[in-house]
């Protein structure tokens, strides 16, 4: 039975007046996995104008009532009731033109994407399989719903669900449908940017994304070409293993599962190495400016693919310094001084997920990074000066002693250094008499 209350409120409401109802979709496949499950899609024989009455004593919304869909407003939560439907055609790879209403469960059924997500369940537990969704849910099999290449001509965004949901899964993808997923890649052009970029973000953060970004990545590549010259790229370093675009795939999968901005930033944070790649006499690999490289990369790329700012400035300041050595306390407050408290913690995980894709001696290096990590707590608690907010002095007691313009703010920056590396204390009158001695002629 269906154990969410208002869910089952929704359809018994619908069967009271005559209807057949049943939620329908990842939620199902969701409760035959034991998976918890937050958004619950529900399918009727009522039309739209029919459900709105029933739900009268409910705020009701035609959110998309051209393709039969209802929104019904229940305890402030949206669930979105749809009438059984046929798709018409669709002439921009994403939507169909029009639709037309069915009383027959089964028709509706069969214009979804994959098998996994075209089985129904009634108000009382019964399952309502008719292309062996269920089974292909128990054989962790990733199929489409009769032909993949009519799926996929459809709406090509289910070739990127097709792999995303292989990720979060674990799920297999089954041969023909892997072909089609192959062969009908360059559709993805059709598809808006935003929907990509939604994609790719749960995709790299499923628990079998190491192994879809393998098998996958000329997908990827279509969506995100700069990543192309990664794959297959051999690094000729004793720092590396593997090439630069299973460091990448290894790199993410180490990143904890919930912290997609981190995920984000492995992902692209050697996506320069090709272009920056230069190889010596014995035909060792080095990569200068890569990391440098690789920000203004992502910005560009980060910025095509409509992340927002936030998301932008995170990953773009994490790939700028994370090829930097911090070895020190001197060098932990230097990097906090330059991207901030929360940043470097983040930065220092993120050179350890990096590590730990290398080859095992790198994954030492974690060890001291931890130690820093350590380092990096102990200043917070102790408030020892780390920007130029915690400085002693400030560009107002600058100016008394006589310097002006662009004196005050390099000046600042010199005394914060030397705090930071311990030659001064970041006292008030030790500061203003360093100045006065040194700085004032």
């Amino acid at each position: 039975m269906i154990t969410y209350k208002k869910s089952a409120e929704i359809l018994n409401l619908l069967e009271k007046e005559g209807y057949e109802a049943y939620i329908v979709g990842g939620c199902v496949r969701d409760s035959i996995m034991g998976r918890t499950f937050h958004d619950t899609d529900i399918t009727t024989n009522a039309l739209p104008d029919e459900i709105m009455k029933v739900f009268r004593e409910y705020k009701t919304i035609p959110t998309g009532i051209k393709h039969g869909t209802v929104t019904v407003i229940a305890d402030g939560t949206p669930y979105e009731i749809t009438t059984y439907r046929i798709d018409g055609k669709y002439t921009d790879s994403r939507r169909p033109d029009n639709v037309e209403f069915t009383t027959n469960l089964r028709e509706d059924l069969a214009r979804r994407d994959f098998t996994i997500n075209a089985v129904a369940m009634d108000l009382r537990g019964n399952i309502y399989d008719c292309f062996g969704g269920a089974d292909d849910i128990k054989r962790n099999i990733i199929k489409c719903v009769g032909s993949p290449e009519k799926r996929f001509a459809e709406d090509a965004l289910r070739i990127m669900r097709a792999v995303r949901f292989s990720s979060q899964l674990g799920f297999e993808i089954e041969p023909e449908t892997a072909e089609a997923v192959h062969s009908m890649k360059n559709s993805l052009g059709n598809i808006s940017k935003e929907r990509i970029s939604e994609e790719l973000d749960k995709l790299i953060c499923g628990k079998n994304c190491i192994n879809v970004l393998m098998e996958y990545g000329d997908v990827i590549t279509t969506v995100i070409p700069e990543f192309e010259s990664c794959i297959g790229f051999d690094q000729h370093s004793p720092y590396h293993k593997y090439t630069v675009w299973e460091h990448i795939a290894r790199a993410v999968n180490l990143a904890p599962h919930d912290n997609i901005k981190m995920r984000r930033a492995l992902l692209f944070h050697d996506i320069a190495k090709p272009v920056c790649a230069k190889f010596d006499e014995t035909g060792r690999g080095h990569f200068k400016k890569h990391a440098e490289i690789g920000a203004e990369m992502t910005r560009d790329i980060m910025k095509r693919l409509r992340y927002d700012s936030e998301s932008i400035n995170y990953a773009v300041t994490l790939i700028a310094h994370h090829s930097e050595k911090i070895l020190t306390k001197t060098d932990v407050k230097k990097m906090m001084s330059t991207i901030g408290d929360k940043l470097f913690f983040e930065l220092m995980e993120m050179k350890k997920c990096d590590n730990s894709a290398k080859n095992d001696f790198v994954r030492d290096e974690n060890t001291v990074l931890d130690k820093l990590i350590a380092d990096g707590r102990r200043i917070i608690e102790n408030n020892e000066c780390r920007n130029l907010h915690m400085l002693a002095v400030n560009g107002n007691d600058l100016i008394k002693t006589g310097l002006n313009g662009a004196e005050i703010g390099k000046t600042l920056n010199k005394l914060l250094n030397l705090v930071i590396e311990e030659k001064l204390l970041n006292d008030h009158d030790i500061l203003l008499n360093y100045i006065k001695q040194r700085c004032i002629k």
